[in-house]
């Protein structure tokens, strides 16, 4: 566990200090909003192109995401630590105990 907690939170660190594109998603589209409009009693779906404001506010949401996810990152690193240290701590004692 403390390993693991280790190496998330250097990966992490390393992904938002040093490797600063390596969460950015090369292949992220902005999907096209579709309207669904009813014509003889028929709906439709129909695609219309997103405002500037629409697509800035999507690449916003996007940040704010990237932004949660290490955080949460960050959290399970730090409790598998906070965990892990004193297990390790405890049964580090009961072997030498044993010596």
């Amino acid at each position: 566990m403390i390993i693991i907690g280790g190496v998330s939170l250097i990966n992490l660190g390393l992904k938002t200090y040093i490797f600063t594109k390596a969460d950015q998603d090369y292949y992220y589209r902005i999907p096209v909003a579709q309207k669904i409009i009813i014509e003889d009693g028929v709906e439709k779906a129909v695609e219309k192109e997103l405002t500037e404001e629409e697509i800035k506010e999507q690449e916003e949401t996007a940040k704010e995401q990237r932004s949660a996810q290490r955080q949460r990152d960050a959290a399970q690193a730090v409790a598998m630590l906070i965990v892990g240290i004193p297990l390790y701590t405890y049964h580090w004692r009961q072997v030498r105990k044993k010596d």
